[in-house]
Order: C-alpha cells, then structure tokens, then sequence
C-alpha cells in the first residue's frame, strides 16, 4: 500500500491546512475515542478500587491520562501530518486490576515512572527503529488484520442482545457506503444512539457531573513496586502497544519516525506519572480506526482523525471522571457494533496487504492467526505474539527459498 513516508526527525515543518478537515475524518477520531474510552476507562476504575484509591485520586489518573495523550497525540499528527495516536496501555490497567492491590501509591507512582523512564531510554538511544525496518508489510497487514477481526465479528455477535438496534446501525451502514461513503460512520453512530434512546437503553441518569481535580504524588522508588509493577508495564506496554501500534502504522502505508515515537511516550508518560498515570503508548487498535480509509480516502489528511482524538480527549480531561461513568452508560452492543463496522476498511485493507506476496503469504496466514487467536503469555498479548510467530515462520521459509 503507498503512502506518505516521514523519516525525518519529529521537528519536520508541517503545515496543516484548512482544506485537510473534512467530516469523515473529524468522525473517525470520535469514534476512536468512544472506542478506547468505553474499554479502559472501567479498568482503570476497577484498578484504582483495587489499589485503595479515592474518587479525587481515580479521577487524577484518568484526567493525567487523557491530558497527556490527548495533547502529545494531536501535536505529533498536528506537526509531522502523520495519523499518530497516542493511547493508555489497556493490558497494563488489566495487570494493575490485580498488580496494585497492597502496594503504597507512591510507589507505584514511582514503578510508573521508572517504566516510562525505560521506555524513554529505549526512544532516544533508537532501539526501536532497527525493528520496525525488519517488519515485512505482509506481516504487519496480518496482525492488522489479526488484531481488528474480532471487532468484525463483534458486529454480529452483538445481534444476539440487541438485534433491532445493531440491525438498524448495519443497514445504515451498507445505505451510506453504497451511496455516501464518506458519511457512513456518522450516520451508523447518529442512528445508534436514536436507536438506543428510544429503546430505553441509555442510562443517562447515572452521570454527575464532576471537574477533575489533578492530585499529586510524590513518588517513592523502590525495588519491590519496580520488579513487580514497573517492567512488567513496561515490557506489556512495549510489546503489546508500540511495536503493534508501529507496525500499524507501517501497514497504512507511513513511515514514522519510530524511535522518536517511543520516546514521545515515554517523555508524556513521565510527564503524567506523578498524577497517577500508569502508562502513554502508541495506539495499535485505535490507530487503526485514524490511519484506514474511512478516516479519509487520501492517506495525507488522515492525521486530521488523529489530531480530533487528541483535541477531544484534552478537553475530556477536565471531567475524565464523569466521562468514565457517561460511557459505561452507553450500551455494550451499540460500542460493539460501532467499532466493528468503522474497522471494515482497516481489516480489508490488512487481509489484502497480506496476502499480497505468494512468497510471504504462508508467513502472513500464520501471524493472522496466531493474532487473532487472543493468546497471552506472561501478560503479553496475541498482536507480539503474532509478530513474533510470522516473523520466526518468515525467516524459516526464507532460509527454505534459498537453499
């Protein structure tokens, strides 16, 4: 798949234009948000009860968060013209469920920072570049794929709950594919939400709204929190979110910068962690919904989605509390069928890109697989896991051709 290609450094002139906005785009980002929002926001709830954490403190770690992300996200896509999507580590809330029960939060504050810390290291000496430049494009279009098909498949598994509202959102879609492609998502969102007003599956009534109040902790560094908490986050973040999120990127047709990208995140996460943010990363699936073609037709102005995502969650930061419990009110079918019709494009576009190659195809069918089957070992999820196995049957039929 062809592209823009940005090799050079972060501080490349870009200029954003007036002509770039366009509707479908402004949509994808939104989507992207209801999307990662609605999934990480309860974990990260349900982590902060876990670890004793008040409602003010809750709030923090959800405010520091989308600050961050929100504001170093928008300014990279702003600044390089590049879909990037900075994100919240979901399988690092997931460990901190169980992970951040007995331990002080100032030390885990200082197990967060010593992640980030890691993963600015790793940023800034460009270990990551070597890595990414090793990635077939067969490979990194299976795990796309392998990544974003469940969420295809969520479209029809969330019929069973909620038959006329998911049927309603898939007939819209297929209406406004057919005959205004680019205005498909937003009717598919827009007749949702009609759809579950009116059946009453909207519990609005829940929501109070709250300011965020940014709580300061001092962190605390020790050897327990950082063996228990810190490289493990790190090495889940690292494995389960940029280098997917990377080979994402690669997939849609860019050429980040990727070190500096790392290494972006590791400066917001550190920036944050004090706070009470757990982790920044770069976005794997959530990149997908910025970087497709629903976002826009011409890959040039899909930063446009990225840049909405960050803008938006910058000013859900003010009441990320509130938010949190706005979303859990939203029903679990309508989210299900909005992401996995907005992840039509992204799965297409990944299944055609690995199958591209007869040479690489068998390589390209194992990581799909191996992706899309959810294995996780020691924490780590199936999108590394995909990688590594394609990768690994890669370089064996490799050596097989030329033998």
């Amino acid at each position: 798949m062809s592209g823009p290609e940005s090799s050079s450094a972060l501080s490349a002139a870009h200029r954003p234009a007036a002509q770039d906005l366009s509707a479908s785009a402004v949509v994808a980002g939104l989507v992207a948000v209801i999307v990662s929002f609605s999934g990480t926001a309860v974990l990260m709830v349900q982590a902060g009860h876990a670890g004793g954490l008040d409602t003010a403190r809750i709030g923090s770690w959800l405010g520091a968060i989308c600050l961050a992300l929100g504001l170093g996200g928008a300014l990279v896509s702003l600044r390089t013209g590049l879909p990037v999507v900075f994100a919240w580590s979901t399988p690092g809330a997931a460990l901190l469920v169980t992970g951040l029960a007995g331990v002080p939060f100032d030390q885990a504050v200082g197990a967060f920072m010593l992640a980030a810390l890691l993963t600015l290291i790793c940023g800034v000496f460009g270990w990551i570049d070597p890595i990414v430049r090793r990635i077939p494009g067969e490979i990194a279009g299976a795990m796309l794929a392998g990544v974003l098909l469940n969420f295809g498949m969520g479209v029809f598994r969330s019929m069973a709950g909620a038959p006329a509202l998911v049927l309603t959102m898939c007939l819209a879609y297929l209406v406004f594919k057919r005959w205004l492609p680019r205005f498909a998502i937003m009717a598919v969102l827009g007749l949702g939400l009609a759809v579950a007003a009116g059946q009453g599956l909207l519990h609005l009534d829940t929501v109070r709204w709250e300011w965020t109040e940014f709580v300061w902790t001092t962190p605390t560094f020790t050897l327990q929190a950082a063996i228990s908490l810190g490289v493990p986050l790190f090495v889940v973040a690292m494995a389960s979110q940029n280098l997917p999120g990377l080979a994402i990127l690669q997939a849609a047709g860019y050429r980040p910068p990727a070190s500096r990208l790392v290494a972006l995140t590791g400066l917001a996460g550190l920036a944050a962690a004090p706070f009470g943010a757990h982790s920044i990363t770069l976005g794997a699936i959530i990149a997908a919904l910025c970087t497709g073609p629903e976002a826009h037709p011409d890959p040039a102005r899909r930063y446009v989605a990225a840049a909405t995502y960050g803008l938006s969650y910058v000013l859900l930061s003010v009441a990320a509390g509130t938010v949190a419990v706005f979303f859990q009110a939203l029903p679990a079918a309508l989210i299900a069928a909005l992401a996995g019709l907005a992840l039509l494009g992204a799965i297409m576009g990944g299944m055609a890109n690995a199958m591209g190659s007869p040479q690489r195809r068998e390589a390209a069918l194992i990581t799909l697989l191996a992706t899309a089957s959810g294995v996780s070992f020691w924490g780590i999820g199936s999108a590394f896991w995909g990688l590594a196995a394609g990768l690994l049957a890669h370089a064996v039929f490799s050596l097989r051709a030329r033998a």
